[in-house]
C-alpha cells in the first residue's frame, strides 16, 4: 500500500519514525548542531567551488557515501605511514564520532559551502596536518602534510566514494560524469597540498595501482579493521544495519587488500549478499534523510537558493 493511502494515524507513525531515524543519523554524522551546520553550508549565499548538481555534489550528497567512507578508511589503513598518523593522532578509538563529524563536515563544506567557507575549511585542516608528525613502529618518519601521503589518502577516498556511488547511488554517473567527479575532487586535494593527483577515472586506477608496492599489513591496520567492523561504538539496535553497511564496504575492497587486513575474500558473497545488504542500507538511509536533504527540500517561500544568488537570478 502506498504511504499516501495509509490511514492518518499510520501515516503519522511512519512520519515520526522517519524523522527519528533522520535525527539519529544526523546527530551521529553531523553532530548536535546538524540543522544549523547544514543550513550554513547549503543556504549561505555566495559563489561556490562547485555547483550542487555537479558530479561531486551528486556523489557527496548521496547515501552511498556511508558505504564508501567505511571502504576508504579500510583501504587507507594499508599505508603504514598514513595508518601510523591516524593511530597516533586522530583519536578514532577514543572519539570516533567526533572524527566522523569533522570529516563529514569538511566534505560537505568543500563540496557545497561558499568558496570562502571552503577555503577556511581547507586552511584549518592544513594547519592540523602541519602538527601531525612522528615515526612508525618500524622507524619510518611521517608527517600528515607530506604531499605523497595526502595523494594516497585522496586516491583511496575518491576511488571508494566513486565505486560506492556507481554501485549504490540513486543515479550513477555516466563515464563523462565519473571523469568530472575525479577532476573536481582533484581541486580539493591540491588545495590540501597533494601533488600529482588524478583527474580522470583512468588516472585514478593507475594511481591506485602505483601505490600498491607501498601498502602492507600492520598491527595498526588490523586493529583499525577490527574496531571498524567488529566493535563499532553503536547501540545494539543499530548494529544489524551497520553490519550490512560493513559487509558491503568489505565486499567492494580490492581482492588484493583482503589478506593484509585479515578479511574474507569470497567473491560470490560480495556479488550477492554483501551487495544486497549495501543496497538495503543505503535505501533505508535515503528514505530517512530525503525529507531533510538540503539539496532536495525547497527553501521557504521568498527565500533565494545560493545558486539563484550566484547566477543573479
Amino acid at each position: 500500500m502506498a504511504l499516501g493511502r495509509l490511514p492518518a494515524p499510520a501515516r503519522t507513525r511512519v512520519a515520526s519514525a522517519r524523522a527519528a531515524a533522520a535525527a539519529a543519523l544526523l546527530s551521529r554524522v553531523a553532530g548536535p548542531d546538524a540543522a544549523q551546520v547544514r543550513h550554513r553550508i547549503h543556504r549561505t549565499p555566495g559563489p561556490r567551488w562547485f555547483e550542487p548538481d555537479s558530479a561531486i555534489g551528486r556523489v557527496h550528497g548521496d547515501a552511498s557515501m556511508f558505504v564508501g567512507g567505511l571502504r576508504a578508511l579500510l583501504l587507507q589503513s594499508l599505508h603504514p605511514r598514513a595508518m601510523a598518523a591516524v593511530a597516533a593522532h586522530s583519536g578514532y578509538r577514543s572519539d570516533p564520532w567526533g572524527r566522523l563529524q569533522r570529516t563529514a563536515t569538511f566534505l560537505a563544506e568543500t563540496t557545497f559551502a561558499t568558496a570562502e567557507d571552503s577555503a577556511r575549511a581547507v586552511a584549518v585542516v592544513r594547519a592540523v596536518h602541519e602538527r601531525v608528525r612522528g615515526t612508525t613502529p618500524e622507524g619510518e618518519p611521517y608527517r600528515a602534510s607530506d604531499p605523497h601521503l595526502l595523494r594516497w589518502v585522496h586516491v583511496a577516498e575518491v576511488d571508494s566514494f566513486l565505486r560506492a556511488h556507481q554501485l549504490l547511488g540513486r543515479v550513477p554517473l555516466d563515464a563523462a560524469g565519473a571523469d568530472e567527479y575525479v577532476a573536481q575532487t582533484a581541486r580539493v586535494a591540491r588545495e590540501l597540498g597533494a601533488e600529482q593527483v588524478p583527474t580522470t577515472v583512468a588516472e585514478l586506477a593507475a594511481a591506485l595501482e602505483e601505490m600498491r608496492p607501498e601498502l602492507r599489513a600492520s598491527t595498526a591496520a588490523s586493529e583499525a579493521a577490527r574496531f571498524l567492523l567488529l566493535r563499532p561504538p553503536l547501540p545494539l539496535a543499530a548494529r544489524p544495519v551497520y553490519a550490512g553497511l560493513a559487509a558491503c564496504a568489505v565486499g567492494m575492497l580490492p581482492r588484493w587488500s583482503r589478506a593484509p587486513l585479515g578479511l574474507p575474500d569470497v567473491p560470490l558473497l560480495d556479488r550477492t549478499l554483501a551487495l544486497a545488504a549495501g543496497r538495503a542500507v543505503t535505501r533505508t538511509i535515503r528514505w530517512a534523510l530525503d525529507p531533510v536533504d538540503p539539496q532536495r527540500v525547497p527553501d521557504a517561500p521568498g527565500t533565494a537558493r545560493p545558486s539563484d544568488v550566484d547566477s543573479g537570478a
